[in-house]
């Protein structure tokens, strides 16, 4: 018997991959959280699947989501990613990530960790939604509202509502998998 999905991964191997073994799964490591972080903000006004599609480009352009590293990078390496045809070739977008890697360090050094920092908007525990058709799941709520604003507040780029409400359920602040979906219960 084939098991329930989300709708929205449905005929789409990587699409179908990631949503079994990563979304919605709750994520506590920073260079993770950065990863997802980095990834939902270059998403904006883009499809998940063209990110994911080039989610191993972007992982060697970025020296594999280092934020320590990409704070530090300078107008030679901006350029050298804006040619890199296996990204979104956004410069806005680029020059946002190595905002967002200097705003995740100072997030750390008053938190002790951006985990920290960001678990604490949903009281450390997920919250479970019960999506009956992905569909009907929000594109924001009052919730990624606050944490949009705290963000921009820190000087965080490309942090809007939508793209934080996305990371939420990306990294399983939210479970909005279908409540019929296999995963739903698993995470």
């Amino acid at each position: 018997m084939k098991k329930h999905k989300c709708g929205w991964c449905v005929g789409d191997d990587l699409y179908e991959a990631y949503h079994d073994n990563e979304w919605g799964v709750p994520v506590y490591d920073d260079h993770q959280l950065f990863e997802f972080l980095i990834l939902e903000t270059f998403q904006a006004g883009l499809s998940w699947i063209t990110i994911l599609r080039k989610r191993e480009n972007f992982r060697e352009a970025f020296d594999f989501f280092d934020y320590k590293k990409i704070a530090n990078y300078n107008e030679d390496k901006k350029e050298e990613l804006l040619q890199n045809a296996g990204i979104i070739r956004n410069k806005l977008k680029v020059k946002s990530a190595i905002t967002n890697a200097q705003a995740f360090m100072e997030i750390q050094k008053e938190f002790g960790s951006f985990s920290k920092y960001i678990w604490a908007f949903v009281d450390n525990k997920t919250i479970k939604n019960k999506v009956k058709i992905y569909k009907d799941a929000p594109a924001n709520t009052p919730l990624s509202d606050a944490l949009s604003k705290d963000l921009k507040k820190r000087g965080f780029k490309f942090v809007g509502s939508t793209v934080m409400y996305a990371f939420m359920q990306a990294t399983g602040m939210v479970n909005d998998h279908e409540a019929e979906c296999f995963r739903y219960n698993e995470v």
